[in-house]
């Protein structure tokens, strides 16, 4: 199995900025995230853009389209803010471009020291690694259809929709 990374943005990828006191974007975690976790197969990354979900258009959803129809790869993790996932996954769905496709993101940035980056991200690497071909998302050890998800946004989760 290779494995192709693309990072979106997200508040997974956000860094504090100590200075303005923002939260903001600067270089991708996931570099540091495959080290961290000494992920053993084979790893391309690309960054495709670096926003927050919310701003998110649909020109930016076929760039991560493009992107993950161009890779070599048949097993895809894309990072993605949370808010938007399900729209990305449905582009993606549509597509059906036979290829194993898992978005994850997380409710709190990476940098936190209680963040559930590090645990969806890990838990993305293995599910895009077992799973059959079609378009996921993984969040919180739970994996979704992109056609049967949506985010709870007053409860902070992703659910099962009928």
């Amino acid at each position: 199995m290779s494995l192709h990374i693309i990072a979106t943005g997200g508040t997974f990828e956000k860094h504090y900025d100590e200075i303005s006191g923002q939260l903001v974007f600067g270089d991708s975690h996931v570099p540091q995230l495959l080290k961290r976790a000494r992920v053993s197969v084979p790893c391309t990354f690309e960054t495709v853009c670096m926003l927050d979900s919310l701003d998110m258009q649909h020109s930016d959803r076929l760039k991560v389209l493009q992107a993950c129809s161009d890779c070599a790869s048949q097993k895809i993790v894309i990072v993605h803010g949370t808010d938007t996932m399900p729209e990305t996954a449905k582009v993606l769905g549509h597509a059906a471009l036979g290829k194993t496709i898992v978005l994850t993101g997380a409710m709190i940035p990476y940098e936190f020291d209680d963040s559930d980056a590090f645990f969806n991200f890990g838990f993305a690497v293995a599910a895009a690694g077992l799973l059959s071909c079609g378009v996921y998302i993984s969040m919180n050890g739970r994996v979704f259809e992109w056609d049967r998800v949506r985010k709870n946004r007053q409860e902070g989760r992703f659910e099962e929709t009928e």
